[in-house]
């Protein structure tokens, strides 16, 4: 009982926030190299690093935070992460955290181009398996932890089993998730009752309002203007990088909903085969990190010029522009309108449905796509017991997963 009042005061207070870029890019780079199981894992691992070990951020503004990433197109999990580094040390602050927690799946997808193009072997299907497994632990602990906090009453409760059953049933698309946060806020506004902001938790962004709207005005200059730009310049870096930048900005629910969208840019264009691109979606799997890096794996795939290393950076960087923008570009008056007492009544109501949507994404995909049979269930009742009991760290748990799925694959 006082070890877990004491995880709990831990998690309410927040350390000063002053940083350099260069520990941030530490911090998020042990993530990059160990945060498997897609963007709800992903969310899980952000929660446990700075939520609860480094108290970077309270749980409450950490769920609003995850929120305001729901809402805007783009891999939610790196937006969170911009978040938090541009919160921390400004600008350089951002670039390092998104350059630790993307760059690793991205060389690697890099590096390993060329090989999956040809056929070459995948990783272990057992291995994988037990990355999935661990996948369940860690979401099951982020909605352990998420459900205490957000949702203490019974309203909210109430919510919380609303917004499960809705991305389950009825709103199952990735998209339906905004809707359902939207609903969530709806129903807090009108069925809770306002209460003071969370002064003491409040996500600390040193931009302003007139930065926030020129960054966004940037991002609509450049959806208008690349197409233009692609039509005037014959280059086919030009219209590569339009064609990822599109996707990046319009792309609502992230992660797999990317995967059609780039599909239908690179191969009906000649750019990529349809082959590589399957291979690719396969290896994609089996690294750690955000799911759009596979457009490095596209980039650097590409049948005419930039390919390569220069293909694999410049489409890199064109998926994940729109990111920063939005990101850079709400923050500031999403840090302004938090304290209006009627937000936060909606605000309340959106925690509760964000953590309806991480148990119904506990559910499925992760537990429907990794518990099969009674040794997947003994493995993730393990892995849990270890992360919220055991206090082993998500990399440790990630790598005995690993290494049990593997060695349930070779018994089999």
């Amino acid at each position: 009982m006082k070890k877990a009042t004491r995880r709990a005061s831990a998690s309410a207070r927040v350390d000063s926030p002053k940083d350099s870029a260069w520990r941030v890019f530490l911090v998020f780079l042990r993530l990059g190299l160990t945060s498997f199981g897609g963007p709800i894992a992903h969310l899980g691992y952000f929660r446990d690093e700075f939520v609860v070990r480094r108290r970077w951020i309270s749980d409450a503004s950490y769920a609003e935070l995850v929120a305001l990433c729901q809402f805007l197109p783009g891999p939610s999990s790196s937006q969170v992460g911009l978040a938090l580094g541009l919160a921390r040390a400004g600008y350089g602050g951002a670039l390092a955290a998104w350059a630790g927690f993307t760059l690793p799946s991205a060389l690697a997808l890099v590096a390993l181009a060329q090989f999956i193009a040809h056929g070459g072997a995948g990783v272990p299907a057992g291995l994988l398996h037990g990355l999935k497994i661990a996948a369940v632990a860690v979401v099951a602990q982020a909605f352990w932890g998420m459900a205490r906090t957000l949702c203490p009453d019974r309203p909210r409760i109430a919510l919380m089993a609303l917004a499960t059953c809705l991305s389950l049933l009825l709103l199952t698309s990735p998209a339906g998730q905004a809707v359902v946060i939207a609903i969530g806020a709806a129903c807090g506004l009108a069925l809770l009752r306002p209460v003071a902001p969370a002064h003491a938790d409040a996500l600390p962004v040193a931009i302003g309002p007139r930065a926030g709207a020129r960054w966004l005005a940037l991002l609509a200059l450049l959806l208008a203007g690349l197409p233009l730009l692609a039509r005037l310049l014959p280059v086919p870096g030009v219209a590569v990088f339009d064609a990822f930048f599109r996707t990046g900005a319009l792309v609502f629910g992230g992660g797999h909903v990317v995967l059609p969208l780039l599909q239908a840019e690179v191969v009906p264009t000649g750019w990529v085969d349809d082959a590589v691109f399957l291979a690719g979606y396969g290896a994609a799997q089996a690294v750690p990190g955000p799911l759009f890096t596979f457009a490095a794996f596209l980039g650097a795939s590409m049948k005419q010029a930039p390919t390569g290393w220069a293909g694999g950076l410049l489409c890199l960087l064109a998926i994940f522009a729109p990111s920063f923008l939005l990101v850079a570009g709400a923050l500031p008056f999403w840090a302004r309108l938090r304290g209006n007492p009627r937000l936060r009544s909606a605000l309340m109501g959106a925690n509760a449905a964000v953590v309806g949507l991480l148990l119904g994404a506990l559910y499925h995909p992760l537990w429907t796509g990794a518990i099969h049979q009674p040794r997947d269930f003994a493995l993730a009742v393990v892995a849990f017991v270890a992360l919220v009991h055991g206090r082993w760290p998500p990399w440790l748990v990630v790598l005995a997963c690993g290494a049990a799925g593997w060695a349930f694959g070779s018994l089999a």
